[in-house]
């Protein structure tokens, strides 16, 4: 979890000794008052790296790189985002190369005070220089012009020889789709500063309003979802050279479409959220007017922002305007299987492991990101600081402002990526 400063540490004597030593106290989310400054626990985090993009992003997505799976350091990871510009400034997509990103070091106190006695002071510097710049995380990236800011942004996951699509929802209303290959390619060269003109392979301008439901097909090669702020769900159907999104739409909610999430097992079935509080469950096969074939109504007391379904089992999660994370076995959706108040504000993302099907991250309006995992059983609270605890809660990760999206990588084991108001972060905790 993350750290806190002095402050917040607690000092205590130590046994047998005349002189007292800190002891550090496990520290819980609260109002940060004037003057205090949160500090991560690096012994916490493998690896904690920060980067800043050009303007603020409120949605990303994970590029399944040809890298493959991989571990050890240092780390090379890609993504794609969307910004939210400063009024009078152009909007873009950033295609990123992260790269170098190194553990965090284990020093080796004794041994490196030895080493210091035998150095001068000009050797020393020159050799924290050297090592600080090799160490150095890079960022490279290519931009495109996009019209509006990007609401959401979502990759194909399906792999091209030379093609990588990208999706886009502007706020503009418009729903584009790109071809980011060229700015991957770019990234192995350096990237490129300038924000290049490109035009769209697709743009569908048929949806009434602008929207955030979004969501490619892991089953069916091109196969893609959009939900608007006018409840309508359209599918596209892939063509040679296009796509054909149906004129008819899936409508059955009653508010705003906020999220889409197509089953990873079975390629006709989809789920939705709304600001109606409710979660469906569709097939695209039945007519449109019939395809809603499970309603939760009240699924939270308020908006359902965000849902992710669990690649593995057949659990569906959810985080709503009420700050509850709900677990749903999607067996038996008439309650929820598990219920987790621990944020105090709206959630803004929640996703399911790659690989650990009992783990999932969740991101909200209080600035944390939390990390769970349904493999604790138990039922009992844990008191910390005379604070009741959920045993699932197995992490929690600050330091950013306005939490909008979390990712897992999909390739690297823990790997986790979460853009904010100012930045990114990309981490990897010693929990999962």
């Amino acid at each position: 979890m993350m750290g806190a400063n002095e402050e917040d540490m607690g000092e205590a004597p130590a046994e047998g000794k005349g002189e007292e030593e800190k002891v550090l106290k496990t520290y819980l989310p609260k109002d940060i008052e004037a003057g205090e400054e949160l500090t991560p626990d690096m012994s916490a985090y493998e690896m904690l790296h920060t980067f800043r993009a050009r303007a603020s992003c409120l949605s990303f997505d994970v590029v399944r790189d040809r890298l493959g799976p991989r571990e050890g350091y240092p780390v090379t990871a890609y993504a794609v985002a969307g910004t939210q510009a400063d009024k009078g400034k152009k909007n873009s997509i950033i295609v990123m190369k992260m790269s170098n990103l190194n553990r965090e070091k284990e020093e080796k106190e004794d041994e490196k005070e030895e080493e210091d006695e035998e150095k001068s002071d000009e050797e020393e510097d020159d050799e924290e220089k050297e090592e600080d710049e090799k160490a150095k995380e890079v960022l490279q990236t290519a931009e495109i012009y996009h019209q509006g800011t990007v609401n959401r942004i979502r990759i194909c996951p399906h792999e091209s020889e030379s093609r990588t699509f990208v999706a886009s929802w502007s706020e503009k209303g418009k729903v584009h789709i790109w071809d980011i290959g060229p700015q991957l390619s770019s990234l192995e060269t350096g990237g490129s500063k300038d924000v290049q003109k490109v035009k769209p392979v697709y743009t569908f301008g048929g949806h009434v309003e602008e929207g955030y439901g979004m969501d490619w097909s892991p089953t069916r090669r091109g196969y893609l979802l959009t939900g608007d702020c006018t409840r309508h769900i359209h599918l596209w159907t892939p063509r040679e050279s296009d796509w054909l999104v149906s004129q008819q739409t899936f409508s059955s909610h009653q508010e705003s479409v906020e999220d889409i999430q197509w089953s990873p097992n079975e390629e006709h079935v989809f789920a939705s959220c709304s600001v109606d509080k409710s979660i469906r469950i569709w097939d695209d096969r039945a007519p449109h007017h019939k395809a809603c074939m499970i309603t939760v109504p009240d699924a939270h007391t308020s908006d359902v922002n965000v849902i992710n379904w669990n690649r593995t089992e057949p659990f569906l999660v959810s985080g709503g305007d009420d700050g509850v994370i709900k677990v749903w076995d999607l067996r038996k959706l008439d309650s929820h299987a598990a219920l987790f108040k621990h944020h105090n504000g709206p959630i803004t993302s929640v996703e399911w492991h790659p690989t650990d099907s009992s783990v999932f991250g969740a991101s909200g309006e209080d600035n944390q990101v939390s990390l769970w995992d349904l493999g604790v059983e138990s039922s009992e609270p844990l008191i910390i600081n005379d604070t009741e605890v959920p045993p699932q809660l197995l992490f929690i990760h600050q330091g950013q402002e306005e939490i909008k999206e979390l990712h897992w990588h999909p390739y690297i084991p823990g790997l986790l990526l979460t853009t904010s108001l100012h930045d990114f972060n990309v981490f990897k905790t010693i929990s999962v």
